[in-house]
């Protein structure tokens, strides 16, 4: 694997070679909430959860719940002194359901004793006594009954219609896109603690500290300002911990609230699998026109998103599906129509790529079929229909890509990795081999960066210098282990001129930063960093012209460097800089404020410029499947991908590497079941398959595309956590060259998500 390093070591020496808490993580003292000392009194909460779908409450039977060893009590819908619903954007989904049960595994309630073990104990009493229908449990069933959490959207852009009719060639065909878990290795939790004066002190393994905030506050019917979130760091979250993380918040507060004693609640991963959403499944039916090279003329797309119970964030993930359906590709006439459908599951929610994935890979599988059906290279089709420079160059949703590198961003990936000769040699393979087939793609990715929500591409941070020299940064956005902290923390020290071990965070803090947005959307380095440099912008301007006035020069004549602050008359340590300073009353702190510009959206037309920039990259994949069981191995991947000017390579390049891990078990291992009753029976890593290093590529090949971002972003970066998990896509790709290899024709090869051995021997055999 490749890495770019730093070339100038004065720049390296602002940035942390590692991870800001990597020492800790290695010695296990970075602590999470459940490593947190408890309170005096501390109770602890476990879910009382409903064992089936669709079904009318009649009666519940609590007496051997409260009868079990350490119970104080429960917690039910009669203990909300706020509003029964949670204060999601549609306002549609009750914090305790009443009579009507929509899902097995929904939290009708909860039991609140001496300790964790024994309120799951407790729990499993519970006796409910239901009337069930018949769940329905796919959005092509809740399309046909007309059960919807929203309205259905339509995306229009030229006339489909007319383009399909006049259209050379013509193919149609459906794609089911499987969800997938979170699997975050810290499961989610909350501790709530009563405060003096009706405040309250909340911490939560969350990524929208502020969202978790104002859920408590509702649901307890008193003012924001009095409940304080806090969240050092999670264990993962990948969009699980965006909104789902204040079902547990809003719960342990309404349990406080009631014994007048902090609570705490974790869920053990067979209950939190259970209860809280997984990315959103898709029902693909398409219909596309093209002419002999390839090049799409029409397209008509029918998206059918499986929403679960509720809406939750389904609006805005079906909405960007949309917006990338395009992926790179310029598409002049179509037409997408996306049903919201409501089902009784798990209500699904944000997951990393937040519905771009589920519209990317519609198109990419759509380009295979036009070059399988045409007798091309697949690379050729997706070549002839990129965006263009000057010219078609402006998505259905009427953006203008005036970044576009793609062309010479694929041309030096063919390059590197000798696609064209791999190409031969895969096909030499196939040639004399029957059991053993290879097969190769090359596949890219444009992503657009910002929120669809312009209202939330806003950040704040403080940036606080004491007269030590050293240096503490609380912003908005939270630490999952992405680095966003150690970026942030480098942002502060080049701007300070200090080493990065002089800067730390601190806990994100709603007492901090208010109304701070969701670390979400890849915009939290965009967003928090460019604040946080602002503010030390400020505090470094203040400390100076306070050395200017003592050595009679400009400001801006001072130099701050290698830790010491350097004016034309003298040299002085950064902190005898702040020291002076601070003798002279000089503030020595600061906050600092970033909205993104240039951005502008309409969510009822679907249009405009909602993202301030786009993130590309592309991944070449060569796969080995077994013709006879349908099991394959990923044997080699080549990945370039555009991070801007990195502001830490080893990051960015870990972010790499695990987006594509996780979009690699996204299409061929991880497979959600629901049975006919709606139990999800894949609730366990024995029946859930995350993928391992097993599964990962023989021959992993990375490199960063150099070259600094074009919009005035924070250093000249790109935002790196989603877009990287497309890059599988080229995997899946792959999978269906090699199925294509097994049998002459030009019909295309449908293959279902995830690519199980299963599906794939299914689609070996197809006729």
């Amino acid at each position: 694997m490749k890495s770019n390093t730093c070339p100038d070591e004065t720049v390296c020496t602002s940035r942390l070679r590692f991870h800001e808490s990597a020492t800790a993580h290695v010695q296990g003292r970075a602590t999470y909430i459940d490593d947190l000392p408890l309170v005096e009194g501390t109770l602890h909460a476990a879910p009382l959860m409903s064992p089936v779908a669709n079904a009318r409450l009649l009666d519940i039977d609590l007496n051997g719940t409260l009868a079990a060893p350490g119970v104080t009590g429960v917690v039910t819908v009669l203990d909300i002194p706020g509003d029964p619903l949670l204060a999601t954007f549609v306002h549609d989904e009750s914090i305790f359901p009443g009579s009507q049960i929509m899902h097995v595994g929904q939290v009708l309630g909860l039991v609140v004793g001496h300790s964790h073990a024994q309120m799951r104990h407790a729990a499993r009493q519970m006796r409910l006594y239901t009337e069930q229908e018949t769940p329905l449990l796919h959005a092509r069933d809740a399309l046909h009954t007309g059960s919807f959490v929203l309205p259905q959207v339509t995306l229009q852009s030229g006339n489909a219609i007319d383009a399909l009719v006049q259209a050379p060639y013509l193919l149609q065909g459906t794609l089911e896109v499987g969800g997938q878990e979170h699997f975050y290795l810290e499961g989610q939790i909350a501790y709530a603690i009563p405060q003096e004066s009706g405040q309250w002190l909340i911490h939560s393994s969350t990524q929208h500290p502020g969202e978790v905030q104002h859920w408590v506050a509702h649901a307890l019917n008193i003012p924001l300002s009095q409940v304080r979130v806090m969240c050092r760091r999670m264990g993962g979250g990948f969009g699980g911990k965006e909104t789902q993380a204040g079902h547990l918040a809003v719960w342990a507060a309404l349990a406080a609230q009631k014994f007048g004693r902090p609570v705490k609640m974790r869920l053990d991963r067979g209950d939190d699998i259970l209860i809280t959403g997984k990315r959103h499944p898709f029902s693909h039916d398409w219909q596309v026109g093209f002419d002999a090279q390839g090049r799409v003329l029409g397209l008509e797309s029918v998206q059918l998103v499986h929403c679960g119970h509720s809406a939750d964030l389904s609006g805005p993930v079906a909405d960007r599906a949309i917006l990338h359906t395009d992926n790179a590709y310029y598409l002049s006439d179509l037409t997408i129509t996306s049903h919201r459908c409501k089902t009784h599951t798990q209500s699904h929610t944000a997951f990393r790529g937040f519905g771009g994935p589920q519209g990317m890979l519609l198109i990419e599988a759509i380009m295979g079929d036009i070059a399988r059906h045409l007798g091309v290279d697949p690379l050729d089709v997706r070549l002839a229909n990129l965006y263009g420079v000057g010219q078609r160059d402006t998505t259905p949703y009427g953006m203008r890509v005036e970044d576009n590198i793609l062309h010479p961003l694929i041309t030096q990936l063919v390059e590197r990795c000798d696609y064209r000769v791999r190409r031969e040699k895969v096909r030499e393979w196939n040639n004399q081999h029957s059991v053993l087939k290879k097969g190769l793609a090359l596949t890219p990715v444009k992503f657009g960066i910002s929120f669809t929500a312009t209202q939330f591409n806003q950040a704040g941070a403080v940036v606080s210098v004491y007269t030590d020299g050293s240096v503490r940064v609380n912003h908005g956005g939270t630490e999952m282990g992405q680095g966003l902290h150690t970026k942030v923390c480098g942002l502060v020290a080049s701007v300070l001129g200090l080493p990065a071990t002089q800067v730390q965070a601190s806990a994100s803090d709603t007492d901090q930063v208010a109304n701070a947005s969701a670390t979400a959307a890849s915009s939290s380095t965009d967003l928090n960093g460019r604040a946080a440099e602002n503010a030390a912008l400020q505090v470094r301007e203040n400390i100076a012209a306070c050395i200017a006035l003592a050595d009679g020069c400009n400001a801006g004549a001072v130099r701050f460097e290698r830790g010491q602050v350097i004016s034309p008359v003298r040299q002085r340590s950064f902190t005898d800089a702040v020291q002076y300073a601070y003798g002279q009353r000089v503030q020595l702190w600061s906050d600092g404020f970033y909205a993104t510009s240039k951005i502008h959206y309409n969510p009822k037309t679907l249009t405009g410029r909602p993202f301030y920039y786009f993130a590309y990259g592309a991944a070449c994949s060569e796969v080995a499947i077994d013709t006879l069981t349908g099991e394959y191995r990923v044997l080699r991947t080549d990945i370039l991908h555009d991070v801007g000017h990195s502001l830490h390579p080893e990051i960015d390049i870990g972010q790499i590497e695990g987006g594509f891990a996780q979009g690699l078990g996204w299409l061929t291992t991880e497979e959600l079941v629901w049975n006919a009753r709606g139990e999800l029976l894949t609730k366990g890593a024995s029946t859930y398959k995350i993928p391992t290093a097993a599964d990962m590529p023989a021959q992993l090949n990375i490199e960063l595309w150099d070259q600094a971002n074009r919009e005035d972003n924070v250093g000249g970066s790109k935002a790196v956590g989603e877009p990287p998990f497309m890059l599988a896509i080229s995997v899946y790709e792959a999978l269906r060259d090699a199925i294509g290899n097994t049998r002459p024709g030009r019909i295309p090869i449908h293959l279902d998500t995830p690519a199980t051995p299963e599906r794939v021997l299914t689609a070996i055999l197809a006729t």
